[in-house]
């Protein structure tokens, strides 16, 4: 593999490849640049791990550790480890010991995060990740093989899920291998345990909604929850907190206060999936239609045409849904409905209803007239999609943002 040489001279030349430097032990140097110091620990680990699989073998270090240190490396916006990190400053934590412990945590969450990205594009199909070929098609035309051919597609998807499998293992191996006192380790060690199953029961159930033409709008909220919201929200805050020893209040309402703006990115992924700008998104328009992806989105604007008896809104549903070949005319049919129905300004109503939530569990939490507090206040707009505004703490809470809560969580709001 090409890149391998220029990533491991990286790792080498990097200060934290060969110790901690201040930025791993300083949490005020860590809040000036917290992607940075991430960064660097990530280089560190990656380093010790690449090195590993070069001793066990040289192919398997080029095409596959290799890949999965530089696609952990490249790209992102490091959201869950700052999410994270602020979590726990925002309960106090600062010393040198659960400074250099969140660093890795967060490596850990961005390996994690490698493997739900690999796997994610060959269940998908997908092509292209971060603007360069998806993993799969990587593989398969570095082997020499056309990536559309059977040989090639089969080669390059079976070796995409391992390594795929290669980056959990990674993950696992960092948190296990964290100093952490003993009780902080046991709440840890229970937090990323969930996370790892729900993140694959989000994807199971995308994946079964898919399969089986749909699912209804409760349905698609749980499966937003446990695709999206625990695994990229909650449970990165939830790890923060017990880094800093947070009480059982703290943590709960520092979790609803994630899971409300986790849904919320969700559903606003949703609509830019179907209205976005490919310019501005990066992505194609539609994808979420051709693939028949079972979004809340579609899950009311086809409960709302039932309930109506709006034959023509489920006809142009039921011919574009799941149509690798949709064309552009029958997508801004597909828009048409979403607006006709009321479907796209619900979902946006309870987008922002589930930013409130979240603003307002935050402030039960933390003090966000602290330096912590209005960092992660400000994250947590950017994740829900709504404008950074202090005075929303003061705002009330949104029944309707409970009642989605509930149906995510299974009946409890916590």
């Amino acid at each position: 593999m090409a890149r391998i040489p220029a990533v491991e001279h990286s790792f080498a030349a990097h200060p934290l490849a060969t110790g901690p430097g201040p930025s791993a032990t300083e949490a005020g140097a860590v809040d000036a640049d917290v992607v940075g110091a991430v960064l660097r620990t990530a280089r560190a680990v990656l380093a010790e791990r690449v090195a590993e699989a070069s001793e066990t073998d040289a192919s398997f270090c080029g095409d596959l550790a290799g890949r999965v240190a530089n696609f952990t490396l490249d790209g992102g916006k490091r959201m869950r480890p700052r999410l994270l990190w602020w979590a726990m400053r925002a309960c106090g934590a600062a010393d040198a010991g659960t400074t250099a412990a969140a660093l890795r945590l967060g490596v850990a969450l961005e390996l994690i995060q490698s493997c739900a990205l690999i796997h994610d594009d060959v269940m998908d199909r997908s092509r292209l990740r971060r603007g360069r070929p998806a993993v799969h098609i990587d593989l398969a035309d570095r082997a020499g093989l056309a990536p559309d051919s059977e040989v090639g597609s089969a080669f390059g998807t079976s070796a995409a899920v391992l390594a795929g499998d290669l980056a959990l293992v990674w993950a696992d191996d960092t948190v296990a291998e964290t100093p952490l006192p003993a009780p902080v380790r046991r709440r840890i060690r229970a937090i990323w345990r969930s996370m790892r199953t729900e993140m694959v029961a989000g994807q199971y159930l995308d994946l079964h909604g898919q399969a089986t033409g749909g699912s209804s709008a409760a349905r698609a909220i749980r499966t937003a929850c446990l695709k999206s919201a625990l695994y990229s929200v909650e449970r990165p805050l939830a790890i923060g907190a017990a880094l800093a020893d947070a009480d059982e209040r703290t943590t709960a309402a520092l979790r609803s206060a994630g899971r409300g703006a986790g849904i919320a990115f969700q559903l606003r992924d949703d609509l830019l999936g179907v209205f976005g700008d490919p310019a501005r998104t990066g992505k194609p328009s539609g994808d979420d239609i051709r693939e028949g992806k079972p979004t809340y989105l579609l899950a009311v604007a086809r409960e709302r045409a039932e309930a109506e008896g709006d034959q023509g809104a489920l006809a142009v549903l039921g011919r574009a849904v799941g149509n690798a070949d949709v064309t552009e005319a029958e997508l801004a049919d597909v828009r048409e409905v979403f607006e006709a129905t009321g479907a796209r300004a619900h979902v946006e109503r309870k987008a922002e209803r589930l930013r409130d939530h979240a603003v307002r569990r935050l402030g039960e939490a933390v003090d966000a007239d602290a330096h912590g507090g209005r960092q992660l206040l400000g994250l947590l707009h950017t994740v829900s999609g709504g404008r950074p505004a202090h005075d929303d703490l003061r705002g009330h809470d949104s029944p309707a943002a409970a009642r989605v809560l509930t149906t995510a969580e299974g009946g409890q709001v916590r």
